[in-house]
This record gives C-alpha cells, sequence and structure tokens, in this order.
C-alpha cells in the first residue's frame, strides 16, 4: 500500500508546497529565542520574543516571499569586562516564521525585553465565479 503525502493528496491541488512549507517551519520551531504566538483578535496575531539585553538597533525584522524573518545580533563587548559567571545569552540568533497569503506585519515593538510582532490577516471577498461550458 503506497503511502499518499500530505501535499500530493488529490483534494488538495495547488498545495503541493504546503507539506514543504510546514516542515519547514516544524524545524524553527526549536532553540533560541523562546517565543509565544498569540491570537489577540479574529485577524490579528501577535509574535512575542524574548530578547532580554538586545537594542531596536540589535534587531532586525525582513518579510521576504511570505517568510517572516527576526534576526537578532548584539555588538561586541568591551574586552576589559570580565565574568565571574555568565548566566544571559548573548548569542546571534535568526528566527523565522512563514506567513500565509494575506497575513502583513503590521508592526513591531520591543519593551521589557521582549519583541512584540503583529500580524493582520486581510479577509478576502467572498468571490463567485461562473464558468462556462464550452462544446469541441
Amino acid at each position: 500500500m503506497t503511502k499518499l503525502s500530505f501535499g500530493a493528496h488529490p483534494f488538495l491541488l495547488g498545495f503541493d508546497q504546503l507539506e514543504r512549507l510546514v516542515e519547514r517551519t516544524a524545524k524553527s520551531a526549536e532553540g533560541y529565542p523562546p517565543f509565544n504566538i498569540e491570537q489577540s483578535a479574529d485577524h490579528e496575531f501577535r509574535i512575542t520574543l524574548a530578547v532580554a539585553g538586545f537594542r531596536e538597533d540589535d534587531l532586525s525584522i525582513t518579510v521576504e516571499d511570505r517568510q517572516l524573518m527576526i534576526r537578532g545580533r548584539q555588538a561586541e563587548e568591551e574586552a576589559d569586562r570580565m565574568f565571574l559567571h555568565r548566566g544571559i545569552a548573548a548569542r546571534a540568533f535568526q528566527r523565522s516564521f512563514v506567513l500565509a497569503e494575506g497575513v502583513e506585519v503590521a508592526g513591531a515593538t520591543l519593551e521589557n525585553g521582549l519583541l512584540h510582532v503583529d500580524l493582520t490577516r486581510a479577509v478576502p471577498e467572498p468571490r463567485v465565479q461562473t464558468i462556462e461550458i464550452g462544446r469541441k
């Protein structure tokens, strides 16, 4: 018995890339920094990343081809500092999220060590299309 992959199911025409998107998203769901995704209203979402120690200038947010990319890189530290214990992570990071069609970034804020990225989803107008049946 042959197992059909999710994207190859006959009822999901045109969704062949969906399985790759799910796999790519699942791979990026682990690691640093930790994050939350919450729904704040019917068509509004918020991604919150814990970025303690990062300033606005250390962070960048880009969207390219429906992929939201959040990067953080702190400036080099002073060489004369000597740590007796270093428990606060200061490493660079890159987090990516695949955005659904119609989801846009509304804005971003940094407060109390948390980076909030607000997203909105445009509600498409219902559309009915009548297809003419032709003769050969």
